[in-house]
């Protein structure tokens, strides 16, 4: 049975790769600080390490065939602080040495180490576009908090390259699941009938259902020819004002009231995190589908739909 060591397992991307992954008959070894706070459940175990403290069970890394990373403390969860977004940097790029340092020294067999960064890496849309469907894997990093943490987390992921560990960095779009994150918030006011489009409701929203970006984590662990960074957003992006108004549609029917949220009013709500909110980015998913992969949600409309159908 083969071995997937995955740290930052416990979030919400992480509990449902990992339910994936044990459906394929792996066997899930999550890092955590605290072992003991988690049961033994069935093709799931637990191993403590602590990446401030530089702690890990080399047995553990022995054992792995494929090594996941998804750690990182929330980017919208809090507000700004300096302390704060020094936690979002650290929090990544500390367990990415980690996890390198704990590959190379452990004698690690894994074939495959898979990343999940983010399409924070881009700036906002150029208008007019430089291509029609937007950004690319090799576009540079843009300015910025988020663009210089998704710089810095890449680059903390850098090995030899006499190493023989293959690297997939999936930077990863909006995540839209049925059990909680961006598509939960983005319901929430719909419980009173309003559909809170963001700003003008114009910025182009690159998103992608849970469903595919666990398959594509998958795929990436099983696929020895995907091997570098991959934008792990659906086919075709949306407005914001589509994106809302189609799920209000979906949870409401004709029961709702469009509202226009005040870019200046998000600001002060959001503070710094506004602008991630009101930024308009268009990112390609083509170079990953050239690999030969499939969303099973290529649209919102069908993405939306079968979120819906769980709730």
């Amino acid at each position: 049975m083969p071995v997937v060591v995955i740290a930052g397992g416990r979030g919400l991307i992480g509990q449902k790769l990992t339910s994936h992954l044990t459906a394929r008959n792996y066997e899930v070894i999550v890092l955590t600080r605290d072992k003991s706070s988690f049961p033994q459940t069935q093709g799931v175990t637990y191993s403590t390490w602590d990446v401030y403290q530089g702690i890990f069970d080399p047995g553990v890394f022995r054992a792995a065939d494929a090594i996941v990373h998804l750690a990182g403390a929330g980017v919208i969860d809090q507000k700004w602080t300096e302390a704060y977004k020094q936690e979002i940097v650290n929090s990544r790029t500390k367990a990415s040495r980690l996890l390198v340092r704990a590959y190379t020294e452990s004698g690690s067999r894994a074939g495959v180490l898979v990343a999940a960064t983010a399409i924070g890496w881009y700036g906002p849309d150029p208008s007019p576009l430089h291509r029609k469907e937007g950004f690319i894997e090799t576009d540079p990093a843009a300015d910025g908090f988020l663009a210089a943490t998704c710089l810095d987390w890449e680059n903390s992921l850098a090995i030899p390259r006499e190493v023989p560990l293959r690297m997939v960095k999936l930077r990863t779009g909006i995540v839209l699941s049925a059990d909680g994150g961006a598509y939960e918030k983005f319901k929430s006011p719909l419980k009173m009938g309003i559909a809170a489009i963001m700003g003008s409701g114009r910025q182009m929203v690159s998103w992608i259902h849970m469903e595919d970006l666990c398959r594509m984590f998958v795929e990436s662990i099983e696929n020895s020819q995907i091997s570098g960074v991959y934008n792990a957003v659906a086919p075709v992006p949306v407005s914001n004002r589509k994106l809302i108004l189609e799920m209000a549609e979906k949870v409401r029917h004709k029961f709702f009231i469009p509202v226009h949220v005040p870019g200046f009013i998000l600001k002060l709500i959001l503070g710094q995190r506004s602008i991630e909110v009101l930024k308009s980015a268009t990112v390609s998913s083509r170079k990953i589908r050239e690999s030969g992969f499939t969303f099973l949600y290529p649209s919102i409309e069908s993405a939306l739909a079968a979120l819906e159908q769980r709730s």
